[in-house]
């Protein structure tokens, strides 16, 4: 019998009911409204893909829309962690990293106890064959680290914004004042789209603690979570050159 059958109960009911209960202010002027007063041109292409330099310490350049999207407010394509193509169900049946089940791993694995025949490896960062903005978009493009999604938070405010009908995060730049919109996608769990107008992303980074998940990056509560590898999280790829 598979363990924590209760816990993936209650995780599988918070996939389908948590959505934010109220939209932070992280320093911008938060007037909403439209994108008339504020322009999302990138900085340069990559690859036919538009990217802006925020001027962050890294260097680090953000892609302007998401994986599977051609305009900042497009929701794009949703990838289980490590998948490189979309699906239509989202769980662990579905996920080409197990057999069948959250404690049948077969790569990423930390803790054997959550490997297929106690399996275990030292892999905790998507290579790029397993990075969907890689395989998708080409080398140079990946998915951001934790680390890098809090660089971001770090040299820039945000406020809640509109973009076409399209609700989201707009960030600014502290450094050069450039700016970078995230939809509020939401996320899917089996083949339900959950939490729209929640802005979640996924991360490059594997939860070692518990290597069924892997971490998300949250807007609406400024910080990072752990969440099950399997279901689908929109991704906005980065490029590590200017």
């Amino acid at each position: 019998m598979k363990m924590l059958a209760v816990i993936m109960l209650v995780v599988a009911a918070f996939a389908a009911g948590c959505t934010p209960e109220e939209e932070p202010d992280n320093g911008g002027d938060n007037n909403g409204g439209n994108n008339n007063e504020w322009s999302l041109d990138g900085t340069g292409t990559y690859q036919g893909h538009a990217y802006v330099d925020l001027g962050l310490p890294s260097g680090l350049l953000w892609a302007t829309c998401n994986v599977g999207s051609n305009t900042p407010e497009g929701y794009g394509d949703y990838f289980a962690w490590g998948d490189t193509v979309p699906k239509t169900m989202y769980n662990w049946s579905t996920y080409r990293m197990c057999n069948g089940d959250f404690d049948e791993l077969n790569k990423y694995c930390s803790d054997s106890r959550y490997g297929v025949n106690d399996f275990s490896d030292t892999l905790t960062v998507l290579l790029p064959q397993d990075d969907a903005a890689t395989y998708n978009w080409g080398s140079g493009w990946r998915m951001p680290t934790k680390a890098e999604w809090k660089e971001l938070y770090d040299n820039t405010t945000y406020d809640w914004k509109e973009v076409n009908g399209v609700r989201g995060v707009l960030y600014y730049s502290k450094i050069n004042g450039k700016m970078l919109f995230l939809p509020g996608a939401g996320n899917y769990a089996d083949d339900g789209h959950h939490n729209v107008n929640a802005v979640y992303y996924r991360t490059s980074s594997l939860c070692v603690e518990v290597p069924y998940d892997a971490w998300n990056y949250v807007v609406m509560a400024d910080q990072f979570y752990k969440e099950w590898r399997c279901w689908g999280y929109p991704i906005r790829a980065v490029r590590a050159t200017r």
